[in-house]
């Protein structure tokens, strides 16, 4: 972690509100105005879309699973050379993974590729992080160990699942069968890879539906976010969250443990400015005062 160079993660899958969280989190750093450096961890997957194709056809032969969840499609190590070089020199490389043809046209390429490498810009304020592995540990490599402010936004299963299929069938013209391969092919990861993170996290947004997803496989929608809650858990050294002005600006909003706020679904953007713009502020103004002391340091020598 690093006062000068902070790094913000936001680490989670699909289904928990990434279209929410993007935003809401843009809008805090508009008001406060900073300048953001922003990382997808897309960017960090070991193989392009047709290579991935192919890395599953060949572990499929071989009686092994692949996904995007685990360290074999990802580069872990290079995540965490990353943050380690932005949180010691506010620097570092990074390139984008193009989803859609609307992405990649701009850089006439191929959805499912990579742009080029290139440094980070320079005098950022923080680095933010959005993808799966913000918060990611093994025996080789600790992301989370780097990150000052780790949010997990995390769907309950089911929505996950009825999130993957609708996006993957709809919007990447994927045959619901094999989405629904992919899913039981992911589950070793998931578990080993992508759930321990959500004990790592300083909050967690989890969302929870309040209508019928017990067979997310026959789903054809999405939940909306009024169809949901969604259960806001902090860690328990986190004793500075006004807990009283949240119930009070969240309307509908109640305690149901003693570190854990529930709001309405539709409430959860107005949600996370809430919590997350005095979190964010405080790693800006330590950052403000490290910076004075060094200026005043070489001023007075």
């Amino acid at each position: 972690m690093s006062v000068k160079h902070p790094i913000i993660a936001i680490t989670g899958s699909s289904g928990a509100g990434t279209t929410t969280t993007t935003n809401a989190i843009r809008h805090i750093f508009r008001n406060l105005n900073i300048n953001a450096a922003s990382v997808g961890g897309d960017s960090f997957h070991r193989f392009t879309r047709p290579e991935m194709e192919v890395e599953i056809r060949k572990a499929q032969e071989q009686g092994r699973h692949i996904s995007y969840f685990g360290p074999k499609a990802n580069d872990f190590e290079l995540l965490e050379q990353l943050f380690k070089s932005y949180e010691r020199e506010g620097q570092g490389q990074y390139r984008q993974y193009l989803h859609t043809f609307d992405e990649a046209v701009p850089f006439n390429q191929m959805p499912g590729t990579f742009t080029p490498w290139q440094e980070l810009p320079d005098k950022t304020d923080l680095l933010f992080y959005e993808g799966l592995h913000g918060g990611v540990k093994t025996n080789d490599c600790d992301v989370a160990s780097f990150v000052d402010l780790l949010v997990g936004m995390v769907p309950i299963v089911n929505l996950e699942w009825i999130q993957k299929i609708v996006r993957d069938t709809s919007d990447r013209g994927h045959s619901r069968d094999a989405v629904m391969s992919s899913i039981v092919r992911s589950l070793d990861d998931y578990f080993h890879f992508i759930t321990p993170q959500f004990s790592r996290t300083h909050i967690n947004f989890q969302r929870v539906p309040t209508v019928d997803t017990s067979n997310p496989f026959s789903a054809r929608e999405i939940p909306s976010q009024d169809e949901s809650f969604v259960v806001v858990r902090f860690r328990r050294d986190m004793t500075k969250v006004d807990f009283p002005y949240l119930l009070k600006m969240i309307d509908g909003s109640f305690m149901s443990r003693i570190n854990t706020l529930v709001v309405p679904g539709g409430k959860m953007g107005l949600a996370m400015e809430l919590i997350l713009t005095p979190l964010i502020s405080e790693l800006m103004d330590k950052k403000r005062r490290a910076d004075y002391q060094v200026d005043w340091v070489a001023d007075n020598k």
